[in-house]
């Protein structure tokens, strides 16, 4: 156990950070009088308004800016992370009602019992027990606001994880879904690649135009609305480059900053583990505490035996056999008295018994690191980067509002600003007015195309407004020439129709040389061309293409041996000779492990369905759609409304 919580502490602090820091997209139990404004759903009689949804947007921006300071601004102007936040306000205002209508609230002794007990908050206790509000402050909560969020998340837990909690599976539904996912099937099969019928095809220029006249290939060959445009950026990089920051400038933040540039010390230690739980009788722990104080007697006449008496009594299995060994740690990583001990001893020295949640130690610090500053040289470039960084957010605001104003004031050219601030005039040609999943880096963001593509822009060359494309990052963008969504004409690509028909009449070619091979082969097996059989299952998802693994286990097993031609897409075709079930191998051990996961994932849909029917029960209406909406949106700019 002890050695659970040692390995996985960070995991448990990001936990923490995720669930109970940052603002919870629901923020505490409001009343069932949403504030007035445009409705975009609906929660029985609590309205969730477009305001509200607003402001989730943000707050989930702010998590994955937090957390992804790289990601690109698009994202946050997308329909799908609109959908995202949206979905999460229903799921929470749907499982408050919930808790509410059924009486379900964690009482202010459960949550303290919790927070005062629970390894998981120990980055929030003082030592004395009570809440560390300098931590909270920083993240800009109240402790009352933490233990309402703390409250709010363990008594929605309650809602689903009653349900959870049900979930079983028997056994012999269990078995059958481990012998769907682990049968074997002896398979022959053989590709059909296009690539070896294209040489003998050469199209006519008539049967290229016959091609690109087809109904089906015109969306194949229109080009979308796209345009080459120019643009200017300002962002903190661009004032970074004009400012300079002295040496003595520098020296002094190092010196005022030292501890910023330290470190942190770290301990490796070993220990002997005479397991107590705190519940346990009187009598046991005080057997425990005398077992680790004789031990503790030994060491102290031949401290070099700690290893040897470590594996043969600690009680830790994580560490026992490695003679008690834990690594390296830093403080927060181990439990308070157990860390008290180690940093208050010199390295070789061994603790007295020590005493913990776990039972008693006996410790010895074998090795310790950190805790000295890194040298200037070392950390120079760090500091040149933040103080040039902090100099250039001084700039910022200043530049950003002429940046906005010459752009506005001047909208016929982009030189203007980019001479005034010193920035450069850059160039991008084929920019997509839908790009899709094609990265187009700043000239993504949805507001900025928006914009670029609006008809009054676009028809006189204007600049955009000042657009903001990130934290720090304003934009400005013009059009140089304009190209609509069009099919261009056959001349223009006919090298693009000629790859065109090549690949699909290649992959005809191979699909009819597979259906003729099929069928002599079934006439006379002796005579079949097929490579040696291989076994496949869903234990080797990786070993063959997904469509001829699914394939080979969809046939029904009384009509094996069966022979099909399986459609690979652009790779062509694949033609398959399924011979036998083979009998199914599975230890004891595996079948235990996969009934307790078909357990937890029969726990999950049905909290699903739970969620489902609750949502149906409070008449749960999305009135505008993120995507509906986007795609309206999208529309409207494809027919130039």
């Amino acid at each position: 156990m002890f050695d659970f919580v040692r390995k996985y502490t960070k995991l448990f602090q990001i936990i923490l950070v995720v669930l109970i820091l940052p603002s919870f997209i629901l923020v505490g139990v409001q009343s069932f009088d949403n504030p007035s404004g445009d409705v975009v759903a609906k929660v029985g009689r609590q309205k969730i308004s477009q305001a509200e949804l607003d402001n989730a947007v943000r707050t989930m921006a702010d998590r994955v800016r937090a957390q992804q300071p790289e990601t690109d601004a698009a994202l946050f102007d997308s329909p799908e992370f609109k959908q995202r936040a949206l979905d999460a306000l229903v799921h929470d205002y749907t499982i408050t009602a919930a808790a509410y209508d059924q009486r379900v609230r964690a009482s202010d002794t459960r949550l303290q019992r919790i927070f005062a007990t629970s390894p998981d908050f120990a980055a929030f206790r003082n030592a004395n027990g009570t809440i560390n509000t300098q931590l909270l402050e920083a993240q800009g909560i109240s402790s009352a606001q933490f233990a309402e969020r703390l409250r709010q998340q363990i008594t929605t837990s309650q809602v689903i994880g009653a349900v959870e909690g049900t979930g079983t599976v028997s056994k012999t539904a269990n078995r059958l879904a481990v012998e769907a996912l682990f049968q074997v099937r002896d398979v022959q099969w053989r590709k059909f690649e296009p690539k070896d019928y294209s040489a003998q095809l050469n199209p006519t220029t008539e049967q290229l135009r016959k091609f690109y006249d087809e109904p089906a290939m015109a969306s194949v060959f229109r080009e979308p609305e796209h345009a080459d445009v120019q643009y200017v950026l300002l962002d903190l990089d661009a004032l970074k480059s004009r400012v300079t920051v002295s040496e003595d400038d520098l020296r002094a933040s190092y010196k005022q900053n030292i501890g910023n540039y330290t470190q942190p010390e770290e301990r490796r230690a070993s220990h002997i583990l005479i397991k107590a739980e705190k519940s346990a009788p009187a009598a046991e722990r005080q057997a425990a505490k005398a077992k680790a104080e004789k031990l503790l007697a030994e060491l102290k006449k031949s401290p070099g035996q700690f290893a040897e008496l470590a594996r043969k009594n600690s009680e830790d299995p994580g560490s026992a056999a490695n003679g008690g060994d834990l690594e390296f740690f830093g403080r927060g990583a181990m439990t308070k008295p157990f860390e008290d001990a180690v940093f208050s001893l010199e390295k070789g020295q061994i603790s007295d018994v020590v005493e913990s949640d776990f039972g008693y130690h006996v410790i010895e610090v074998t090795d310790v690191r950190g805790g000295q500053p890194q040298s200037f040289e070392a950390v120079r470039a760090q500091i040149e980067d933040d103080a040039r960084k902090q100099l250039a957010q001084r700039l910022y605001a200043d530049a950003a509002e002429k940046f906005t104003n010459i752009v506005y004031e001047q909208a016929d050219s982009l030189k203007p600003v980019a001479d005034e601030l010193k920035l450069q005039v850059q160039s991008a040609s084929n920019v997509l007015r839908n790009p899709g999943a094609k990265d187009q880096g700043v000239l993504g963001n949805t507001r900025l195309l928006q914009a670029l593509f609006d008809p009054a822009n676009r028809s006189k060359n204007r600049n955009t407004e000042a657009i903001e494309v990130g934290p720090s990052k304003l934009i400005s963008a013009r059009i140089v020439k304009y190209y609509p969504d069009a099919k261009p004409p056959f001349e223009q690509v006919e090298a693009k129709v000629r790859e065109r028909w090549i690949a699909r009449e290649a992959n005809n070619a191979a699909r009819k040389d597979a259906e003729q091979k099929l069928a002599a082969w079934k006439q006379a097996p002796d005579k079949a061309d097929m490579p040696a059989s291989v076994q496949m299952s869903r234990r080797l998802v990786f070993s063959q293409p997904p469509a001829v693994l699914d394939a080979a286990l969809r046939i029904p097993e009384k009509q094996l041996p069966a022979w099909q031609v399986v459609d690979l897409g652009d790779e062509g075709v694949a033609l398959i000779k399924v011979n036998k079930v083979l009998p199914l191998q599975i230890v004891p051990e595996e079948e235990k492990a996969t009934q307790a996961q078909f357990t937890n994932y029969w726990a999950r849909a049905e909290a699903e369905a739970y969620l489902r029917a609750l949502k149906r029960e409070y008449k749960v209406k999305i009135l505008k759609p993120q995507q509906a909406e986007a795609a309206k949106v999208g529309e409207k700019s494809a027919s130039g409304g």
